[in-house]
């Protein structure tokens, strides 16, 4: 029988090392392809694998621009031969484009950010004038906290546009967002695995919005006093948003998601981030009893070996 195997494609060998771990101990190979550069012989049916689609948003700042292009063809590819991928093309299309996110979970009943979303330039310092207050500035294609700026008018963002001094986004769409205030300087991230609840971390946000909790993000040096990253156990499979998230990740074909909220100071609870390339913390990891890696090293190793099995 073929060995079951799972072809991962991604845009960064760095976050890699703790699920090549475990899934060789689960006795399932891994076969990364980098998305920056792939042959794909389109006359020729793909290996029988399971695919499983790790694209992030922001892969060009890591020097693989057209990394969503690559992977679209790749899963295309993939699907139209009927085989079995995790986080398939719609899922790719939903990595990359806020837009997309928020349209989707507002459409779908959640408490989303108020966002005006602006292609180019010319327009941002008028639709700026829609909010009365400070208001932040991010990419529509983003990741990393990418373009994420505090404007307290209108005004100074037109300076900012007029100096040069606002980062251009890939995509060329800029969102202007109003400004949510937690109590405390933390958002949440609700990790999902096979389309169930696996664990929520408290990400600590008082240094900033880069919030790459994978191994290869560590900073040496002695670090705070307090984890950045640690998990939350009252929050559950059974708390209400948690139940709402797991239905909404299924009707857009999410498998493995980890999903960021806040908690605002005036009672509301927001996603405004739906990442479907998710990187764990191994400070959380080794608390856990279940690690996420381990998790999806077993659901895509179940899903490897029945495959395996119809093909035999």
């Amino acid at each position: 029988m073929t060995e079951p195997a799972v072809i991962v494609l991604h845009d960064n060998a760095d976050w890699l090392p703790p699920f090549e771990r475990a899934f060789a101990a689960e006795g399932v190979r891994l076969e990364p392809w980098h998305l920056g550069e792939r042959t794909i012989p389109l006359g020729e049916a793909p290996a029988d694998a399971v695919f499983w689609s790790r694209l992030s948003a922001s892969a060009h700042t890591r020097g693989v621009p057209h990394a969503f292009d690559t992977a679209s063809a790749v899963l295309a590819w993939a699907e139209a031969a009927g085989r079995r991928v995790v986080n398939g093309s719609p899922v790719a299309a939903l990595e990359v484009s806020k837009v997309r996110q928020y349209a989707r979970l507002a459409a779908a009943g959640f408490d989303v950010p108020r966002t005006i979303a602006v292609a180019g330039t010319a327009g941002l310092a008028e639709a700026a004038r829609a909010f009365d207050g400070p208001f932040i500035t991010k990419h529509n294609r983003g990741g990393k906290g990418l373009g994420v700026r505090r404007f307290e008018s209108a005004d100074e963002l037109a300076a900012a546009v007029d100096a040069g001094l606002l980062e251009h986004p890939l995509d060329g769409i800029t969102l202007l967002q109003e400004l949510l205030i937690a109590p405390e300087p933390f958002v949440t991230r609700a990790e999902f695995i096979g389309g169930r609840f696996h664990y929520a971390v408290r990400v600590d946000t008082s240094t900033g919005f880069e919030l790459c909790p994978a191994e290869a993000c560590a900073v040496p040096g002695d670090g705070p006093a307090e984890p950045l990253f640690r998990v939350r156990p009252e929050i559950t499979a059974e708390h209400p948003l948690i139940r709402r998230l797991e239905t909404f990740l299924a009707a857009q074909g999410a498998e493995i998601a980890g999903v960021e909220f806040f908690e605002t100071v005036d009672g509301r609870t927001v996603p405004y981030d739906v990442n479907t390339n998710t990187n764990y913390s191994p400070d959380v990891e080794a608390s856990v009893a279940l690690p996420a890696a381990t998790a999806i090293a077993r659901f895509l190793g179940g899903l490897a070996r029945a495959s395996t099995a119809r093909a035999a």
